[in-house]
């Protein structure tokens, strides 16, 4: 394609039912009544609605609220709160997820022009689409009532849980915000990205003890931190590195290079570990024997086997199976929680 040149961008998404192209122009404006954008109506559409929210990886991530509240009560809570912080938590992973999206939509155009938008089949994040949004595939007014509307049930079940709670909510949305308005600005954005992936185990808690130790949700704290910047946000980014460099990014890949990144991924994770091993002294759960080998076999499986094929490699295929991988760590963690607080 010649430089300057109006030309018309295909990209292409492989759905379950079948490939559909979305045409962007060379403003990249997203025709909406492009067939394949015509043809997304009822229960497609839905899927769009839960493709803004990335509502696959929603659903792992309600693991760590629950793996907050039972670190802090070594037992299962009572059943009104399960059910209202399960609505709760997933409202609340609803809207932050699609907020993301409503804050990057002009970003996300420009990578869909610049870059295209590559979408692999084992991308966590694009199991029903990547960035519908951007795409057109849904109206800015539809994005905007979807995330309002999950934000205000989120809200209110906070409200009922713990004001405590609405607080958290509100500023992981706004860091969530804040997060995606520093793609130009600095590297430092992982920290925010940190208080975003926090917020619902941190906000657990409260919702469970309206006074809990601050020593406990402090070492909480800097384990899901330490998670979330070497198994998933670095990660991500280095497997975008090339199209971020294009787009003038300040991430972590980007300032340090793949290298040090992947270095910074397998440290970051090394100390995830060590984390999680010092909640089995500071949480006031009793947590059984079975915790601390547990804990050890997830970390390694899911944390450092992965990220130390990263640092051999540096690949974006193996940052993409890191970030896959770690998804399910909060997972595998409340597991091995729940089995230690039987013995």
């Amino acid at each position: 394609m010649e430089a300057g040149r109006p030309t018309q961008k295909l990209i292409n998404h492989e759905e379950h039912e079948g490939t559909r192209r979305i045409a962007i122009d060379h403003k990249g404006e997203t025709s909406l009544n492009h067939p394949a954008v015509a043809a997304c109506s009822g229960l497609s559409r839905i899927k769009l609605l839960l493709a803004l929210s990335r509502t696959p990886h929603a659903l792992l991530d309600l693991a760590t609220p629950a793996l907050g509240a039972m670190l802090w009560l070594g037992r299962i809570p009572p059943p009104h709160i399960v059910i209202l912080g399960f609505l709760t938590a997933f409202a609340g992973y609803t809207a932050v997820y699609a907020l993301n999206d409503l804050v990057d939509y002009r970003l996300d155009r420009e990578k869909i022009q610049k870059c295209g938008l590559p979408c692999s089949d084992h991308d966590l994040d694009a199991v029903y689409v990547r960035h519908p949004l951007a795409q057109g595939m849904l109206s800015l007014k539809e994005g905007i009532l979807w995330t309002v509307g999950w934000a205000v049930i989120a809200l209110l079940g906070a409200l009922l849980l713990n004001p405590v709670c609405a607080l958290v909510f509100l500023v992981g949305c706004l860091a969530e915000m804040l997060y995606c308005l520093m793609f130009r600005v600095s590297y430092l954005r992982i920290l925010v990205s940190g208080v975003v992936k926090t917020a619902g185990g941190i906000a657990a808690v409260f919702a469970v003890e309206p006074d809990p130790s601050i020593g406990f949700l402090l070492v909480l704290f800097l384990w899901l931190l330490s998670w979330e910047i070497g198994g998933q946000n670095v990660p991500n980014d280095l497997a975008d590195l090339d199209q971020d460099r294009d787009l003038l990014a300040r991430t972590v890949p980007v300032h340090f290079g793949a290298k040090d990144a992947s270095r910074i991924v397998l440290y970051s994770l090394a100390a995830a570990i060590g984390f999680s091993m010092m909640l089995f002294w500071v949480t006031p759960a009793g947590l059984g024997f079975l915790y601390l080998p547990g804990a050890l076999i997830a970390g390694f499986f899911l944390l450092l086997l992965p990220a130390r094929r990263l640092a051999e490699s540096q690949s974006p295929s193996q940052a993409s199976a890191l970030f896959n991988r770690a998804s399910y760590y909060p997972l595998a963690m409340l597991l091995v929680v729940l089995l230690s607080s039987m013995v």
